[in-house]
């Protein structure tokens, strides 16, 4: 059996650690402005499907890695608080769209903004904690 050197070890004790911060820094921003941590994930996947600004249940249950019943109740909660619509798809009647409303776009981009600097130090860290960067 391979094992994992101490160095090696090291590294990734340092991502867990460094994802486990963001993670929590993240939940911290949603829960400041009023949202939980997967209703804000849920409002920013509905605006990272690539050249469209909704998502479907079947896409956001796969980004939040959850089951789609899961997603449609979590929908219906966003909906409640007027953070999301429902619309059928115009091609497919099986798709249901999911479309953020004014105030969901502006909850997201209330917490996304915050997210920048932190994202930024993560991505910074994790290059110097990289076995490549050790390396130079």
């Amino acid at each position: 059996m391979k094992k994992l050197d101490k160095p090696q070890l090291e590294r990734l004790s340092q991502f867990r650690y460094q994802l486990r911060r963001f993670l929590r820094f993240s939940e911290d921003a949603a829960l400041e402005a009023g949202l939980t941590l997967l209703q804000y994930q849920l409002l920013l996947h509905t605006q990272g499907i690539e050249g469209r600004n909704w998502a479907s249940i079947g896409e956001l249950a796969e980004r939040l890695q959850a089951k789609p019943h899961g997603v449609v109740a979590l929908v219906t909660r966003c909906e409640a608080a007027g953070l999301v619509t429902r619309k059928g798809n115009a091609t497919d009647g099986r798709i249901v769209e999911v479309h953020l409303t004014p105030l969901g776009s502006q909850c997201l981009q209330q917490v996304a903004l915050r997210h920048e600097s932190e994202l930024s130090n993560l991505a910074r860290i994790l290059v110097q904690a990289s076995p490549t960067a050790r390396e130079k």
